[in-house]
């Protein structure tokens, strides 16, 4: 007996590990999709984004500490955004657009527009 429970445990483990995998990359996928930036760990993420003209991005802050979205040319800046708070820019234009953020500057991202 002990040697079936043990083997439904390790399936019941190996299980969990490929569904949570899987959730992993489908989120990952699911925020390029919807051109998504996380804000954490005093990081954008992800560091550079390729979007398509006409495309919204938005930027949702999860750290503690408040954090902006600036564009270093002047085109956009958010307000402090604290903890869950989120900001949106619709890209018009191609190009490419550096980003940072204004509290903490080494914070830096490149959004790139086609």
């Amino acid at each position: 007996m002990p040697t079936t429970t043990l083997r439904r445990a390790i399936i019941v483990s190996a299980g969990v590990v490929l569904f949570l995998t899987a959730s992993a990359d489908f989120s990952a996928v699911q925020a390029q999709e919807s051109n998504a930036v996380v804000i954490k760990n005093f990081m954008f993420s992800p560091m550079s984004l390729t979007v398509k003209t006409g495309s919204t991005v938005t930027w949702k802050n999860l750290d503690g500490e408040p954090h902006t979205v600036v564009n270093d040319a002047g085109m956009f800046r958010s307000s402090a955004l604290d903890q869950n708070d989120t900001f949106q820019f619709k890209f018009d234009k191609p190009g490419v657009y550096k980003v940072f953020c204004a509290i903490h500057p080494y914070m830096k991202q490149t959004i790139t527009v086609k």
